[in-house]
């Protein structure tokens, strides 16, 4: 049997870190007992009974939301993204994107997080890394890419001759989502002013996807990382400047799938070449 401190670990592994309470509620205390359970039917009776008309008419209903429901729900809140461009165009500097960022209340993130993770690394540096979401570890630290994946990332910055003090880093999503789940199209778009903006500022030569999701975002591709990594792509920003961008393994993958670091090695390479072409 799990020790109580095995549990609490287990609940903090996944994300299970905030309590919703001062107190503990007992839920089973809430249940009415002088409620009369329900008798069952016989099973003939059940045979013989023929479902009314308004049942037949609402069982469509409970098999899922309406068509008409669903749209809606899918439809980007254009208020909050509006107010996003807006807060975010505001900036003239990283600190000040930074402060903005810290005042924008339009992603529910914020209120789940415990730390807003902008960025680590030198701002004026040539290369710039972006991933998708900060994990536990970077939320409580506030930085990005410090957990093992982060180790992980400081020993590839090391095998091309770069480091935290040679490079910038940064996510698409400034803070945690609850429990390390993906972050939802909506969220991405919500925050997708501010990190555009953050590259724009940092304005460097190249950029590095680290990820899937962060590749996306920056290419507006469509195909999976493993599509996409080692070919080079372009980020438009919205001044209108084109910056190359090597989408590549994210640090955590490579963890969970170590035969595929020789892929990740062979486009730190191309990264190496291409930012050495960029500088000299």
């Amino acid at each position: 049997m799990s020790t109580l401190s095995e549990i609490l670990h287990f609940y903090a592994e996944a994300g299970v870190d905030t309590p919703l309470d001062e107190a503990p509620i007992d839920r089973f205390s809430q249940v009415d007992t002088k409620r009369a359970p329900t008798q069952p039917v016989p099973a003939a009776a059940r045979s013989t009974v023929a479902p009314s008309p308004v049942a037949a008419k609402s069982a469509p209903e409970a098999a899922g939301p309406a068509p008409s429901t669903l749209s809606k729900a899918s439809v980007p809140d254009d208020a909050k993204i509006a107010m996003a461009r807006q807060m975010a165009a505001s900036a003239n500097t990283l600190e000040e994107l930074r402060e903005q960022l810290a005042a924008f209340d339009g992603c529910n993130l914020k209120f789940t997080a415990k730390n807003l993770v902008f960025a680590d690394g030198n701002p004026q540096a040539a290369i710039m890394f972006i991933g998708e979401a900060p994990g536990r570890e970077e939320d409580l630290e506030g930085v990005p890419f410090i957990g093992r994946s982060g180790q992980l990332l400081d020993r590839m910055f090391a095998a091309i001759g770069l480091d935290r003090q040679s490079v910038y880093i940064a996510n698409t999503i400034p803070w945690r989502p609850p429990g390390n789940r993906t972050p939802t199209p909506l969220e991405t778009e919500i925050c997708r002013p501010f990190f555009e903006r953050q590259i724009e500022l940092a304005n460097p030569k190249l950029l590095v996807a680290l990820g899937g999701p962060a590749a996306k975002a920056l290419t507006n591709a469509t195909e999976g990382i493993l599509r996409l990594r080692g070919n080079w792509k372009t980020h438009l920003t919205v001044s209108g400047n084109q910056i190359p961008v090597m989408p590549t393994l994210h640090p955590a993958y490579l963890l969970r799938n170590s035969a595929q670091k020789r892929f990740a090695w062979r486009d730190f390479v191309n990264i190496k070449l291409r930012l050495r072409a960029l500088t000299d």
